[in-house]
């Protein structure tokens, strides 16, 4: 039996809860200094059926329930210690990390592993083992939470919403499911294996093992599973956007249930420049017309309404020369100093038909818009840098007619947003790596959004796991719960 990299313990508070019946048993270390987190006494008021009157008791009773939803789908074994802190986490005023969560320890080579030489996180292993492992009070889980959050310089104004029933106020952020979704990460959905440099655990040896993860890991462009492929193999896999989906019978079986068909496409054709024809990835906006089956055809018109003449950032009602351009066609304008919502809304208020947004920062893919604005009717989506750039080499500030350069934009109905043609969910690999985020997460693509995607969406449901609402207990029964 082989042990490697546990966690070296905090100073635990006295404080701890306690849950399990017929399923699993969570237990709950508050390792909150006095007065911190957990211990916060300040006056709260009850809101969305929690109860709690101080701020700490708030946060507790989140973490109360939220193990309580876990317990119920798990099976028995071991009790699963987490270890829970609210420390000051990574933040500015308008980006934070919300909080971490992952294995204290992995282990291979126990009694009943499913597969010999394999690293599994503590809980699992445990799980699988039916005793503890550790033989003592060590935490198979070590969970941060962001304590600053919402306060001038970390995400300002934006703080955890503390209810139980899901209904989270616009401009805050439901602590329900961030909690969910990083108490997933800590019984097992993270690769263990490295997606920056490839490289797998070693044992106190030196000798290195792969994880569960790596048999049901694949990449469609290489052909193989991480479990076949090189260390510079799986670096490169690991930036393949859209290039890794995840095999494993569970998640494969019942994602028809979760997911929607309809992967957004952007063709675009041209005779005149065969050598920007092709299939683009896109990222679709979460406002104005949805994408559908009915696909949007028109031609190109590049948006150029800057001095300079290079840029069409299209942040302010568009010149009778682009509005002639745009009227009738597909606007392409550059991301930049303004939102998403004003570009697209001055280009349809110029008689475009759908908007392209091209970025203005490398790497792929292109993520969705984000923005609300009702008063949007016309659909439009994010294309990368790179793409936006081919595209603008052949689009010059004339009639876009003369270039004949088409866009074909709509979904494609035989494939299921977020899955591969085989019905393979795909995993989060951008281009640049993302650390935190690459590879041990759904793709953004995904439609319900899910769980496990690298961002909480608004739209998840509260203390929901598994289909036909989610994916994360399904891939967590792939590995052997």
């Amino acid at each position: 039996m082989n042990k490697l990299f546990k966690q070296s313990l905090l100073a635990l508070a006295a404080a701890s809860a306690t849950f399990g019946a017929s399923a699993a048993t969570i237990k709950i270390i508050n390792a909150d200094p006095a007065g911190v987190g957990f211990n916060d006494t300040t006056p709260a008021t009850p809101v969305g059926g929690n109860e709690g009157t101080t701020i700490g008791e708030q946060r507790m009773n989140v973490y109360k329930k939220v193990a309580k939803t876990w317990g119920k789908v798990l099976p028995e074994g071991p009790a699963i210690k987490i270890q829970a802190t609210w420390d000051a986490l990574t933040c500015t005023s308008t980006s934070a990390v919300l909080g971490s969560a992952g294995a204290a320890s992995v282990w291979r080579d126990f009694p009943n592993a499913p597969n010999a030489g394999t690293w599994y996180s503590g809980a699992l292993a445990n799980t699988l083992a039916g005793t503890d492992l550790d033989e003592n009070t060590a935490p198979e889980i070590i969970s941060h939470f962001n304590v600053n959050l919402g306060n001038t310089g970390c995400l300002d104004g934006q703080g955890f919403y503390l209810g139980l029933d899901g209904n989270a106020p616009t401009g805050t952020i439901d602590f329900a499911v961030v909690l969910t979704h990083e108490v997933g990460h800590g019984l097992g959905f993270q690769a263990l294996t490295s997606g920056s440099t490839g490289a797998r655990i070693a044992d106190e040896t030196g000798v290195a093992f792969p994880s569960q993860w790596e048999r049901m890991m694949f990449d469609n462009t290489a052909g193989k599973s991480w479990f076949d492929m090189t260390d510079a193999e799986r670096t490169k896999s690991a930036i393949n956007p859209r290039g890794l989906v995840w095999t494993g019978a569970n998640v494969t079986t019942d994602m028809p249930s979760v997911l929607s068909k309809g992967t957004p496409i952007l063709t675009v054709k041209s005779d005149k420049f065969p050598t920007i024809a092709g299939a683009y990835q896109v990222g679709p906006a979460s406002f104005g017309a949805a994408l559908s089956s009915s696909a949007i055809k028109g031609t190109i018109a590049r948006v150029i309404d800057q001095a300079d003449g290079v840029t069409g950032l299209a942040c302010n009602p568009l010149s009778a020369e682009n509005a002639a351009l745009v009227a009738g066609n597909v606007a392409l304008v550059d991301r930049g100093t303004c939102s998403f919502t004003i570009k697209v809304k001055n280009a349809q208020d110029a008689g475009a038909l759908a908007v392209i947004v091209a970025d203005n920062t490398a790497g792929g893919p292109p993520a969705a818009l984000g923005g609300a604005d009702a008063t949007v009717t016309i659909p439009s989506v994010r294309i990368t840098l790179d793409d936006g750039i081919k595209l603008k080499t052949v689009l010059t500030p004339t009639d876009p007619a003369k270039h004949a350069v088409r866009a074909v934009l709509g979904v494609d109905k035989t494939f299921y947003a977020g899955a591969d043609a085989a019905g393979r969910v795909m995993l989060y690999t951008p281009n640049p790596y993302q650390s935190g985020s690459s590879v041990s997460h759904w793709d953004t693509l995904a439609t319900r959004n899910l769980l496990m995607e690298p961002a909480i969406n608004a739209d998840l449901p509260t203390f929901k796991v598994s289909a036909p609402k989610d994916l994360t207990l399904e891939l967590l029964k792939d590995i052997g719960w």
